[in-house]
């Protein structure tokens, strides 16, 4: 029986990337998505091309009767073994003098309330004191929980904060259990979310300040993902790998 994964933002970008990498390593995977069905469901066809199951399951996470609903969706699949907490929103760049209430509610709702629901759901379903088999969890953080974007995303930053501390709270709450928890803090990635913040080609832009002088691809930090949650990470929780080039 395959080993079911929940990546929730998995119709694009890194998701999509860790999706599809997830299907060639075996896994039955539920990819979340939001709005876009067709690309979801491009990711979904992608994953049964390598010879694995996989299905595409709208929800909003930001909304907890969503979230149920889509763990109940991956349920159909067979036993949970992990989670990608990868659903993430950013708003338009600004300073913090410019930021409404209504936007920092948007953005820590999916980023941090989402994700700490999720894992809710993941625990409840894999931890040992509920019957469970044991699994992962890896949070997909970013640089920026350590550098804290100023002038363009501090609110999205903190909120990544929030995730890193997030994932060593709830590593060491549930180390007992059988459940690792982890996260990859990813750099400066070619990805489509860079146009949520006005700018979709800001990678280009600020690539000259990474060490390695090139953004990322997702299919590396996906890389970073798939070995955390594999059994060659067996030692491995509470940790934090940074796919960022250097900075």
């Amino acid at each position: 029986m395959s080993k079911v994964l929940v990546v929730t933002g998995g119709s694009r970008g890194i998701g999509a990337a860790t999706a599809r990498l997830a299907g060639e390593h075996g896994y039955a995977v539920c990819v979340n998505y939001r709005r876009n069905q067709s690309a979801a469901e491009g990711v979904v066809s992608a994953i049964e091309a390598a010879g694995s199951r996989a299905i595409a399951v709208p929800a909003d996470i930001s909304d907890e009767s969503a979230v149920v609903r889509l763990f109940e969706a991956a349920d159909t699949l067979g036993t949970l073994a992990g989670l990608v907490n990868n659903a993430g929103i950013l708003e338009t760049q600004m300073r913090v003098d410019s930021m409404d209430a209504t936007r920092l509610h948007r953005v820590l709702a999916t980023n941090v309330v989402g994700a700490f629901v999720c894992a809710r759901e993941a625990v409840r379903r894999m931890s040992t004191r509920y019957a469970g088999n044991g699994g992962a969890i890896v949070n997909v953080s970013s640089g920026a929980s350590r550098l804290g974007s100023p002038g363009e995303y501090v609110d999205y930053a903190a909120s990544k904060g929030a995730l890193d501390t997030f994932t060593i709270g709830l590593a060491r709450e549930v180390a007992e259990e059988g459940i690792r928890v982890n996260a990859v803090r990813a750099g400066f990635i070619y990805t489509e979310i860079h146009a949520g913040g006005g700018e979709p080609n800001r990678g280009e832009r600020v690539k000259a300040l990474v060490p390695m002088k090139r953004g990322g691809q997702p299919e590396e930090v996906a890389a970073a993902i798939l070995w955390l949650l594999s059994d060659k990470a067996s030692y491995t929780t509470g940790a934090f790998i940074d796919v960022a080039g250097g900075r």
